[in-house]
């Protein structure tokens, strides 16, 4: 078997195991609910929930097997080096045609993602995308999308010119300084989506910075964030790093939920910021660069990497795209057991620090009313946690959570004796 087949198995096995994803959701739907959570919908909600899952579970697969199609063909037929050869023969301009036509081809599911969009989502009342926001959104995506890659490919291309052999630290240190810039411009590259306010002065902002100072915990801004331009759904998050580190809130939440249920809500965030979990994701960051470095170095020493498909010689955008859309994307569900398993570890340690806070009623009220706007699946099977879950499901938050208050109503007993 040479390595042309050995790529297309690779993306037919990954295809394979999408779509035992997609099953597994799709029968999870069917489980018995908690009795923890049970208040979450009431009958006819939940009959919604069943038909709105369902019917992303079957789009799910439509997009699936289409993305499959497309990568299949580009790479079995050998269009990438097809399309190259419109090019002048330069090593820049050969890397760009190869990432330009991986970029137009994600275009072909742009009508999936309208359907998912402005018609699914729509359906069930989520979506509030307005059809000229989707379209310079998608513009957006494909333009920093193209630019995104065509850095990482001159990052591979100097690597290896320079570096040899040493590429494998090499690329992995700068891939991961890459990640960390990325993830400290965030709050920049954002605006570019969206419109972000400061949290207006009141009751909340004051019990939110109290909060935040009785740990002498700092922040850059807590920003409001205008989510209800595209969606229903509410949601909250840290980003950037140091002086540029923010909390940013949906303001579907800060219409939805009470003071005491954001506050909560912050108080779980805090709670990641003091156990360091940011810290924690970047170095799992570094593991995950140096696995693609390590990729790297042997696809891109070895010009048999390249012939089967039309090329040459080393053609780096290429390169990409087997070490990046084919190669990692074969590794990276054993990397996701991994990095899911870290994640809701720190989830339940986030919410530890709810209780320590006091919190605790309000952030099971909050997380029931995330839970009802987000339309979540209230009793997924262990197995697709496992794999693809970065948080507990909500009744095993709200079991630690009550667990939690049990052992400091039980610590502080024992004290009073």
């Amino acid at each position: 078997m040479d390595f042309k087949h050995i790529v297309v198995l690779s993306i037919l096995v990954v295809y394979f195991y999408d779509l035992i994803l997609a099953i597994m959701r799709e029968f999870s739907s069917r489980n018995p609910i908690p009795e923890n959570v049970s208040d979450v919908y009431d009958g006819p909600t939940y009959a919604k929930w069943r038909a709105y899952h369902e019917e992303k579970v079957r789009h799910r697969i439509w997009i699936l097997t289409a993305g499959f199609l497309v990568e299949h063909t580009l790479i079995e037929l050998n269009v990438y080096h097809a399309f190259s050869t419109l090019f002048p023969e330069n090593e820049f301009l050969q890397m760009f045609s190869v990432l330009l036509l991986l970029s137009a081809s994600e275009l072909l599911m742009i009508p999936f993602t309208y359907y998912d969009t402005m018609v699914i989502e729509g359906k069930y009342g989520f979506n509030k995308t307005k059809k000229s926001t989707f379209w310079a959104d998608q513009i957006k995506e494909f333009v920093i999308g193209l630019l995104v890659l065509i850095g990482i490919g001159e990052l591979l291309t100097w690597s290896h010119r320079m570096l040899g052999d040493w590429l494998i630290l090499a690329f992995a240190v700068v891939m991961t300084l890459f990640a960390l810039v990325t993830a400290f411009l965030y709050p920049v590259f954002s605006r570019i989506f969206n419109k972000f306010t400061p949290l207006e002065d009141g009751e909340l902002k004051d019990r939110v910075t109290a909060l935040l100072n009785s740990h002498g915990y700092k922040v850059r801004a807590i920003k409001v964030m205008d989510a209800s331009r595209r969606t229903t759904k509410a949601n909250a998050y840290f980003t950037g790093f140091g002086k540029m580190k923010t909390i940013v809130l949906f303001d579907n939440l800060v219409r939805t939920m009470t003071v005491d249920e954001i506050c909560a809500v912050f108080a779980h965030e805090m709670g990641h910021g003091l156990h360091r979990d940011t810290l924690k994701n970047q170095i799992l960051t570094f593991v995950q660069m140096a696995i693609l470095s390590v990729l790297a170095w042997l696809t891109v020493r070895h010009i048999g990497a390249f012939t089967p498909f039309g090329f040459t010689s080393v053609n780096y955008g290429f390169a990409l795209v087997l070490i990046i859309y084919v190669e990692f994307d074969l590794l990276s569900p054993l990397f996701r057991l991994l990095v899911n398993k870290v994640s809701r570890n720190a989830e339940y340690r986030a919410d530890r620090q709810v209780v320590d806070e006091g919190y605790a009623d309000a952030m099971i009220s909050a997380l029931k009313k995330l839970a009802r706007e987000n339309f979540s699946n209230l009793a997924p099977s262990p197995a697709l946690v496992a794999l693809e879950y970065s948080h507990p499901t909500l009744s095993q938050r709200i079991d630690a959570i009550n667990k939690a208050v049990r052992c400091e109503t039980a610590a502080q007993e024992c004290q009073n004796m």
